[in-house]
């Protein structure tokens, strides 16, 4: 169980200090503005002290893109520069010895492209992938809320996204609880994480999932709206999260929130009653565990 890491002080010199905060065990974090484009070399004297210090807590590690990055535009500007990001972080997720990249499905964005877009993928993102080491960090698609003309959001969705790339070794995905929630997966109904689990595998063949944010939402089921909140503070509830541990598919997958960090004026109580949260689910006997509503 882990979080989304702030860095303010440096990658190594306040993330680390935020996983320790906070009691991750996994951690996510952001190589450049999430809202941006710009690539940062970063530095290597603190990325060094960031790889040894997960090292030394047994931490995975995981990067994710910036959210502008979509492949599936129709601006070609945008699909250069979504390339060159993903590529980028590749590059610095296998420096720093993570064990994927997150990014975001993305969305054909205008009425009838959905097919064009998906040959970008194949022409564009395809080779991204082929040019990695075969022991290089996995690329995880991360289906989104729904907005749009996303290209994935259901994980029905994610069988053409992975015809598209092949099927290729390297790719994966990221399940985000508050995206399929708003993208129409009942997770709150009883066995609706499992079914939505078992649908995912199903889909994509086991083993494909790689990382889980496990947030909970603002919004109701089918939304298409990406607000998060707590675990238990949103519509989702804390049974459902329960199921999620359980499942087998997410045996050994790191899971990290992605929820508000501020809580009772701490800069870290939010994510650390979340992962406390998760972590006593995991540990309760499955007979005990909370049922949905």
């Amino acid at each position: 169980m882990g979080a989304q890491l702030q860095i303010k002080g440096g990658l190594a010199r306040g993330g680390l200090a935020y996983t320790d905060a906070v009691g991750a065990e996994a951690v996510q974090v952001f190589v450049g503005n999430p809202r941006g484009w710009r690539l940062t070399p970063g530095d290597p004297a603190q990325d060094a002290l960031f790889v040894e210090g997960c090292a030394e807590r047994s931490v995975p590690s995981f990067i994710h893109t910036p959210y502008l990055v979509n492949v599936g535009s129709p601006t070609e500007a945008t699909v250069e520069q979504s390339i060159a990001c993903i590529a980028h972080n590749l590059a610095r997720g296998t420096r720093l010895g993570v064990r994927g990249v997150v990014v975001h499905a993305g969305s054909a964005v205008g009425e009838d492209r959905y097919e064009a877009a998906l040959r970008q993928l194949h022409d564009r993102l395809l080779p991204v992938l082929e040019s990695l080491p075969d022991d290089g960090p996995r690329l995880l698609i991360e289906p989104t809320a729904g907005g749009g003309k996303a290209l994935a959001a259901t994980v029905e969705d994610l069988g053409p996204y992975f015809a598209a790339l092949e099927g290729h070794p390297l790719l994966g995905v990221c399940f985000d609880t508050c995206h399929a929630w708003a993208a129409g997966h009942d997770l709150a109904a009883p066995g609706g994480m499992s079914a939505t689990l078992d649908t995912l595998e199903t889909v994509v063949g086991p083993g494909r999932l790689g990382l889980v944010h496990a947030n909970d939402s603002l919004d109701e089921c089918g939304s298409k709206r990406d607000r998060h909140t707590n675990i238990g503070e949103g519509a989702i509830g804390v049974a459902p999260f329960a199921e999620l541990l359980a499942h087998p598919s997410t045996s050994g997958v790191p899971v990290v929130v992605e929820t508000p960090s501020e809580r009772d004026g701490s800069p870290t109580a939010g994510h650390k009653r979340d992962i406390d949260l998760l972590r006593s689910l995991a540990d309760v006997p499955s007979e005990s565990r909370p049922t949905a509503a």
